[in-house]
């Protein structure tokens, strides 16, 4: 097979490495030949689609032979009638990771920067380097996102800041007088990514709502939510961000045409009229993630809290890899952390009951086998 010619390629995507997604329930079951696998690794909600989203999956079905609505016009007024903000301020996209990538595109150029925290979402900084812009990762501090850090580290050329609200892979939150804090101080130059990707799940008061609190007051933010996680929707890929006119314009222009296929524009607005499902799914996430933190720390894990997504970071303190692969052995898949920054630790995402306790009997099998060798 013939070489692409010397050159072909960007400079900028020499030393990116790509985002690793995890591997398929199927797959592992075919390499290990295992009858039962359980996948705790990807942030999934552990419930299908809201009934009312598969109805409208099933009627879409008929218009598959026709392009989708590439405005997303009935989604995007629905939208914006539930947050109280213009048509106009509200951007869609291909899950908020599209977003994320929209945003990079209209925003940056080569030699700008973008500052995020670290251990994180590694698509902030992936999407900055493609474009010949320079990553600045500012560690956590406890945890949890150093404000006061991300602060000291803009300079004239940083244009974006994230804000990973909950962070991912951490789960963890700032406090509302942080985020304020944090806005009041921000540059007027440098444009805030609040990624709220985890909202629905929050039940903390003191966690802020980055519509309400800081985008309505006039805060230079676009604010990203999504209808992968909770509403069940992972698969069809829609998220959405709230944010000022003219950037919501240009990322129209970054977005593919036809992003936002008709059956995930129908279930996603069909989800948005079951509020008691959606609160039903919070206090089973809780439950659940309370349930998924005893067994972790029953059988001797140090569980980073206090956790309040739909996912537990679990520091190992020593290469998590083997630990992963372990419990892959044994049909659990959960996250290794390498590729956000933390080589030491894994994430776990709440599952169903059933899932916990195939959970605690790996984790059995996984210690006892450590301790024999």
């Amino acid at each position: 097979m013939p070489d692409v010619p010397a050159g072909l390629m960007r400079p900028a995507l020499a030393g990116i490495i790509p985002y690793e997604p995890g591997k398929p329930v199927e797959e592992v079951q075919r390499e290990l030949g295992l009858e039962r696998v359980v996948k705790l690794a990807s942030n999934e909600g552990p419930f299908g689609p809201f009934p009312e989203a598969l109805e409208a999956l099933g009627r879409s079905a008929g218009q598959l032979n026709r392009y989708p609505d590439g405005g997303a016009y009935r989604l995007r007024a629905a939208l914006a009638e539930r947050h109280g903000v213009r048509f106009e301020e509200i951007a869609i996209g291909s899950g908020a990771d599209g977003l994320i990538d929209g945003i990079s595109q209209a925003v940056l150029n080569e030699g700008d920067r973008i500052v995020c925290g670290w251990p994180s979402f590694p698509s902030y900084a992936i999407y900055a380097r493609k474009l010949g812009a320079e990553p600045v990762q500012v560690p956590l501090r406890d945890d949890r996102y150093d404000l006061d850090a991300l602060l000291d580290a803009i300079t004239e050329r940083t244009k974006l800041v994230y804000v990973c609200h909950p962070n991912n892979p951490t789960g963890t939150m700032n406090p509302r007088a942080e985020l304020d804090a944090y806005f009041e101080r921000v540059p007027d130059h440098v444009l805030t990514v609040l990624d709220q990707a985890y909202f629905e799940y929050v039940d903390d008061p003191d966690y802020a709502d980055g519509i309400e609190e800081y985008f309505k007051v006039g805060r230079p933010v676009i604010v990203l939510r999504t209808f992968s996680k909770i509403y069940g929707l992972a698969g069809a890929r829609v998220g959405y961000g709230v944010g000022p006119a003219e950037l919501v314009v240009a990322l129209g222009k970054t977005r593919r045409a036809f992003d936002l296929t008709t059956p995930a524009q129908e279930a996603a607005l069909a989800s948005l009229k079951s509020p008691g499902e959606l609160q039903r799914r919070r206090q089973a996430n809780a439950e659940g993630r309370a349930e998924l933190e005893r067994i972790l720390t029953g059988a001797g894990y140090k569980v980073t809290g206090p956790a309040v997504g739909n996912f537990v970071f679990v520091d190992l303190g020593e290469d998590a890899q083997p630990w992963f692969e372990a419990l892959l052995r044994e049909g659990v898949i959960v996250r290794p952390l390498g590729g956000f920054g933390a080589p030491h630790a894994i994430r776990v995402t709440v599952g169903t009951k059933e899932d916990h306790a195939f959970l605690a009997e790996a984790l059995t099998r996984v210690r006892t086998a450590a301790t024999a060798s």
